[in-house]
């Protein structure tokens, strides 16, 4: 493990308030950052430069993600999922949930936004309709609780809700969950992320600790699922435990980094079940990561998360850092000679 001493390049223009969340394009170097100031902001990462941005009036912005180069997705207190286009400089509302939409995914296999809710739902649109909700709204599924994560990989969705609910479904037949689990964590999930691989997922708790999971219910395939504390420290004799908030796969390695309240940001290989890197203390809590299309980049947002109540803390912040392939590369294992 190494600790490098550069936290990475500061983009200039931050939101004014929290940063709920950060994405880099599939097809660029653009970033896509939303926050509790009502705005969602485009960003080119290399440039260092702002290309747009939408401000939002009814409330803090949640999440978002990408449709394409230059529009996506928005998802706001206000209740209202917005599709938003740079390029264009205009925005529409794609539909409504009942409660805050939290999470808002774009899948690439199916043509279609999910968003998920605190109104206990997942809602699938089809964001080629004509605005309205009557009109773009494919389906509404109830969960067991407030949807606190969502992600997608390839035909899998996976949603992470309050009460340590998992539900997984095929976006090709969503009227039941293929799986109903809870989590293996003890306490309340904040993140859900799915291997790059199609396999499985990660999971991050408040109470420092993440785990492996995989989608195959065979026995063998079950026997390789773990979890592994991380984002704490020991003062004074006793355990200071910190939220992972963030979660962000490698698309090449599939080595994955995690983020968390401590200010820190590691780099984890969860095949050899080994910490390969840590980067230097960012100035407050770690609020999203996100590598870019070919993990060249990795954005950071130190932004705190308000674990500890309101009180005096450093401006909101996104960084860029040059990533090398030794900080993500898995080591290989070293075997013992045999004996001659």
């Amino acid at each position: 493990m190494t600790l490098l001493p550069s936290v990475g390049r500061e983009l200039s223009n931050p939101p004014s308030d929290g940063i709920s969340n950060l994405r880099f394009s599939n097809s660029s170097d653009h970033l896509l950052v939303s926050s509790w100031d009502k705005s969602v902001r485009l960003y080119d990462a290399n440039a260092d430069s702002m290309r747009g941005e939408f401000k939002h009036g009814g409330g803090a912005v949640l999440d978002c993600c990408f449709h394409d180069e230059s529009s996506g997705f928005s998802a706001c207190a206000d209740h209202k999922v917005r599709r938003i286009d740079f390029n264009a400089g205009k925005e529409d509302i794609l539909g409504m949930h009942d409660e805050p939409v939290r999470c808002v995914e774009y899948s690439y296999a199916a043509g279609q936004v999910i968003t998920g809710s605190w109104d206990r739902t997942i809602k699938c649109w089809d964001p080629r309709a004509a605005s309205g909700p009557e009109r773009s709204q494919i389906g509404t599924y109830k969960q067991p609780e407030r949807v606190n994560s969502l992600s997608l990989v390839g035909n899998h969705l996976v949603v992470a809700t309050a009460g340590r609910h998992v539900n997984i479904y095929d976006l090709r037949n969503m009227a039941q969950p293929e799986q109903r689990r809870e989590s293996s964590l003890k306490y309340q999930t904040r993140c859900v992320r799915c291997y790059p691989n199609g396999t499985g997922y990660a999971l991050s708790s408040v109470e420092g600790r993440v785990s492996m999971e995989f989608f195959d219910l065979s026995e063998a395939a079950q026997a390789k699922k773990y979890a592994f504390k991380c984002h704490r420290k020991s003062e004074d004799g006793r355990d200071i435990v910190y939220p992972v908030n963030a979660i962000a796969f490698h698309p090449i390695y599939g080595t994955f980094a995690t983020g968390g309240c401590d200010g820190f940001v590691n780099v984890w290989d969860g095949n050899n079940k080994k910490r390969l890197y840590q980067y230097s203390k960012y100035p407050t809590s770690i609020a999203a990561l996100s590598f870019s299309r070919d993990g060249g980049l990795l954005a950071i947002a130190s932004s705190y998360t308000f674990e500890e109540g309101d009180k005096p803390h450093e401006p909101d912040a996104i960084f860029v850092r040059n990533v090398n392939e030794i900080e993500v590369k898995p080591k290989p294992k070293v075997y013992p000679n045999p004996p001659a």
